[in-house]
């Protein structure tokens, strides 16, 4: 297994030097049983029912049966690299820590680092037209045409499931499975191996180390809860879908950037916050590993043990595809920035949603909403609510009136993805009818249908808001109107840029890294 394995073993030893470190510092020992992950390297059986049998083996005399080795095992990683998580006081843990275990069949297993598992968060119609890969291109040389549209290709996305019955995951025209192919469909609730064809050729779920309070709202099976997985895998490997749009705003084909690529679905991450366990994402590497995929698609906030987990795919010929984060524009936010993975941000493209604005002194300006149904159309009453916040709201009379909310000191202490949702609850609850939210970006534009509910919700950039401010500083009884949302595609919006949530480089591990490695809208 010569220089490759070298290399993988020295950097492996070198990046996980530090955390090994950490997790060794200040422990106070517990009878309390976790969830904790031993790594050890490369596998040292190339039959994965004798890796694990060897995990078997080397918890036994740790907790003194093969019994109860077995019953404390919730996965064992026996296909991409030898590891397990179980269910392990800390005194065990430390136990395990560091050690080298001769086994009965003359093995030595050493074990490179234990540690609890954590939780991490997870982080359109004319995307890939923009980018100039459109699925029109007249020419045979275009980029999309001589990929054969991704045809062939294997796309793993680990994240939060799927849902089967959307028209981005139809197999019509689809040939046979690939040959290759060794995954499997795993059936459970709301989903059967009739949801699985030519595109969903595979599904696995992990619940293993997974909270009871997630679990019970969630689906016990591939299906997606949630819709952050359905997106993704859409995004990455849609099939064509005509007439697509959001009631009738950005209308155009739907379709993933590889069109013609099959998915394999890994569950790993549950419940309303879409919390994923560090030893199920493993898991699920794991296993996409083992099933044969070509690439590896990861949406989600950074792994603690992604380090090896990606190395180890990496190593076998996988490509490793990692979103950036979603906690700009502070600068050093990035996440999954390790050398051997593609990380990717968001950037915007050359569609825009203008939604106008006209003041009762008949002003108009720009802001930018997804206002498909038609208000009542007039002039409306105007307040100023400074920040927004649940005390200024209640000391002012807001009930029936579009709500301003601009407040310069927040835009460096509280990005607009977490600002904006607070401050339209805040203007929901005190009776106000809509709310115009001044920030730096309209980057947030998703967060509008779900957390508007009916209320009016537009975005302005500072200078306009600057401008509403004070025609409302200025005016007795300050009006405005808001008109239905259009839509505007080409030269006229400038793009492409950096998203503003997108996570931003340096990194901190790897300063003289450039990462993003690239962006895409």
């Amino acid at each position: 297994m010569g220089s490759q394995h070298l290399l993988s073993s020295m950097l492996l030893l070198l990046f996980l030097s530090s955390f090994i470190q950490m997790a060794a510092l200040g422990h106070t020992p517990s009878s309390t049983k976790l969830l904790y992950i031993v790594y050890m390297g490369e596998r040292q059986h190339e039959d994965p029912n004798l890796v694990t049998a060897s995990h078997h083996d080397m918890l036994s005399s740790v907790l003194g049966s093969k019994e109860e080795a077995v019953s404390s095992i919730v996965y064992s990683y026996k296909h991409g690299f030898s590891g397990f998580a179980a269910m392990l006081t800390e005194s065990q843990a430390d136990q395990i820590a560091g050690s080298s275990f001769l086994l009965q069949v003359l093995i030595c297993l050493t074990v490179i680092s234990v540690n609890p598992s954590r939780s991490v968060p997870l982080h359109t119609t004319r995307s890939w037209d923009y980018l100039g890969i459109g699925y029109e291109q007249p020419q045979p040389t275009g980029l999309l045409r001589r990929g054969n549209f991704g045809d062939g290709i294997i796309i793993g996305v680990v994240d939060s499931g799927i849902w089967p019955e959307s028209r981005s995951f139809d197999d019509h025209g689809y040939g046979p499975v690939p040959s290759r192919w060794k995954g499997t469909c795993e059936v459970g609730q709301n989903f059967t191996v009739n949801h699985c064809n030519r595109k969903i050729i595979g599904a696995r779920w992990y619940a293993g180390g997974v909270d009871d309070s997630d679990i019970s709202v969630d689906y016990r099976s591939p299906r997606d809860f949630q819709g952050h997985g359905t997106h993704t895998a859409s995004t990455a490997a849609g099939s064509f879908v005509g007439n697509a749009s959001f009631h009738g705003l950005g209308a155009g084909v739907a379709r993933g950037g590889a069109p013609r690529a099959r998915l394999a679905i890994y569950k790993a991450c549950w419940g309303n916050n879409i919390r994923c366990p560090d030893a199920a994402l493993l898991k699920a590497i794991d296993d996409a590993v083992h099933d044969g995929v070509d690439i590896l698609s990861l949406s989600l906030g950074a792994i603690h043990y992604s380090i090896f987990a990606s190395i180890h795919a990496v190593a076998k010929g996988i490509t490793v595809i990692f979103a950036g984060g979603n906690d700009g524009p502070v600068p050093q936010t990035i996440s999954n920035d390790l050398p051997w993975v593609i990380t990717v941000a968001a950037s915007t493209m050359d569609r825009s949603f203008p939604t106008l604005l006209t003041l009762g002194d008949n002003r108009t300006v720009v802001g930018q909403s997804i206002l498909y149904e038609s208000t009542d159309g007039g002039f409306k009453e105007l307040a100023d609510g400074g920040s927004c916040s649940r005390d200024v709201l209640n000391s002012s009379d807001v009930v029936g009136k579009i709500v301003l909310c601009y407040e310069l000191a927040i835009a460096s202490s509280s990005p607009p993805k977490l600002h904006f949702p607070l401050a339209a609850i805040n203007v929901q609850e005190a009776g106000g009818k809509g709310i115009i939210f001044a920030q730096y970006s309209a980057s947030i534009l998703n967060y509008i249908d779900e957390i508007c509910n009916g209320t009016v919700c537009v975005f302005v950039d500072y200078e306009i808001g600057k401008q509403i401010k004070d025609y409302v500083t200025n005016t007795r009884s300050p009006l405005v109107k808001v008109s239905l949302t259009q839509d505007m595609v080409g030269s006229g919006v400038m793009s492409p840029r950096v998203a503003a949530f997108s996570s931003r480089g340096p990194s901190i591990l790897f300063p003289d890294l450039v990462k993003p490695d690239i962006t895409a809208p």
